[in-house]
């Protein structure tokens, strides 16, 4: 089946929007360009952009696994040096040498080590000769680590075929020397901020909605909620630095919104959910769960507040529309104070038997009905993700498989199944874990944290389409995602963008 997807507008578009918030510039001033470094998120990436300083168009986009320390553009060669890293908490300095090559956009690790080495500095002083300042591998006995490193000279005759983790350790040996580790984000703000008033350190779409109006809500890191007008104006947005918005349910009249509020994994304060006026924002309510909650639409239309679980993110079951709060739960053994493997539970509470007012709906255990084992396969441990519930009653939602050494390939999946039942209906794998789902009559949609959407059968299961998502020939990544009609899709990303889209 041949299918066009396109984006159709982009709202909260600006320059340096993959990049979010800069923590380190630097320029080219012969081939016109600026690298741009943002900052490392907690469980993500480091986004570094390459900019044309005459447009602000980004030409290379490359998303680093460590946080940037140092950036050096090759003095001839179409080349940016990228060094990374951080400590690990225990006793290594890890991180990368990254090669990125700017007429291909693709990046080489160099390092040999599996660990690599933190960079924390980079100078080219040839055309064949880069100087690499690294923190020491570790901080056993060594109370100077955080404060020295040491300085090696990489010699390569042509750096456009260097080989991947072909640099070894003999090459980066060198002497030791002070190493204070500068802070430069305010001065790289400074550099974005003189090239664009526009910018705007916009991240993570966490949740967007469409109003009967045409205006279009979301939530986004650093924002409980904001508003765009159908002229593609945003209207009014709501400011939190303690973390930003998550959930959004639209209340029936469309005059008020209950938004669930994130807080930052380290944090030991409660999870706060405010309702807020459609109008302008305003704090209309708030109350403060006992836990951690996601907060879902019910087929009712009224709001609900799901039980996390014991594993925080990975126990996060959200189904949205569905005629039962449904959740994952998991029930401990007789005689055990912890729960073992494989005691996960589909568990449900009926609306009729939760108290339906103004605020939402919180299920109480005496109401809870434990459905089926959580994991349709014996011996596998599922953790939860998004889902939705079909018109016919089934549950189509997306998960992981537990393994102890990460996300393994095949690993992550969409299933369909009917409540209550032993086999799935359909089950979808892949490699990726995704990031939110949605469906219309005929498809459901998925987007993952590769940036790749898909787009399988309802009824079967079977890829209808898939490809990966793209601004301006840039890779985007969707964080966020809702059906608004027949092909109609609303999209978050990463970058604090809004896509309207369809796919037909």
């Amino acid at each position: 089946m041949t299918i066009s997807f396109r984006i159709d507008r982009i709202l909260g578009d600006r320059p340096f929007a993959e990049v979010g918030d800069p923590v380190l510039t630097v320029d080219d001033e012969d081939h016109g360009l600026l690298a741009v470094a943002g900052v490392h998120e907690f469980g993500s990436t480091a986004p570094v952009g390459v900019y044309g300083i005459d447009d602000l168009t980004c030409r290379v986009l490359l998303r680093a696994r460590y946080p940037v320390h140092a950036m050096a553009f090759h003095p001839k060669l179409p080349l940016l040096v990228v060094g990374t890293g951080d400590y690990d908490g225990g006793y290594f300095f890890e991180g990368e040498l990254l090669l990125l090559d700017l007429e291909t956009g693709s990046a080489t690790s160099l390092i040999e080590h599996e660990l690599g080495r933190q960079v924390l500095g980079l100078e080219w002083l040839s055309e064949q000769e880069l100087r690499v300042l690294m923190a020491p591998p570790d901080d056993w006995q060594d109370k100077d680590a955080w404060s020295e490193g040491h300085v090696a000279v990489v010699h390569r005759p042509d750096w456009r075929v260097v080989p991947s983790r072909s640099i070894t350790g003999y090459d980066l040996a060198g002497p030791r020397r002070a190493a204070p580790r500068t802070d430069r984000r305010e001065d790289a703000r400074q550099t974005v901020s003189g090239l664009s008033a526009n910018w705007d350190p916009r991240r993570n779409v966490r949740a967007v909605e469409e109003l009967s109006d045409g205006r279009i809500v979301a939530t986004l890191d650093g924002v409980q909620l904001e508003s765009w007008l159908p002229s593609e104006r945003r209207q009014w947005a709501v400011r939190d630095d303690d973390g930003g918005g998550r959930d959004i349910v639209i209340a029936a009249d469309e005059r008020s919104a209950w938004v669930g509020l994130v807080r930052p994994p380290w944090e030991e304060r409660a999870q706060a959910v405010v309702r807020l006026a459609l109008q302008d924002g305003a704090k209309l309510d708030h109350l403060t769960p006992a836990g951690a909650v996601p907060l879902v639409r019910c087929a009712d239309g009224l709001p609900a507040l799901v039980p996390a679980g014991r594993n925080g993110e990975r126990s996060r079951l959200r189904i949205r529309r569905g005629s039962r709060i449904y959740f994952r739960e998991t029930v401990s053994t007789k005689g055990e104070q912890q729960p073992g493997p494989g005691e996960a539970w589909l568990a449900a509470a009926d609306l009729e038997s939760v108290p339906v007012a103004e605020r939402p709906r919180e299920p109480r255990e005496a109401e809870v009905d434990y459905l089926c084992p959580y994991s349709w396969k014996p011996g596998e441990t599922h953790f939860a993700g998004p889902g939705v519930e079909t018109a016919d009653g089934d549950l189509i939602y997306a998960g992981t498989v537990y393994h102890g050494h990460g996300l393994q390939p095949s690993s992550s999946f969409v299933v369909r199944r009917m409540v209550a039942g032993e086999e799935p209906t359909w089950v979808f794998r892949t490699d990726r874990k995704a990031t939110d789902l949605d469906h219309d009559m005929e498809t459901v949609y998925i987007t993952y944290d590769d940036g790749e959407i898909v787009g399988l059968d309802l009824r079967g299961g079977d890829v209808r389409w898939r490809q990966h998502l793209a601004v301006a020939g840039v890779p985007v990544v969707a964080t966020a995602l809702t059906v608004t009609g027949p092909g109609r899709l609303l999209i978050g990303t990463t970058d604090g963008r809004l896509l309207d889209c369809s796919a037909v």
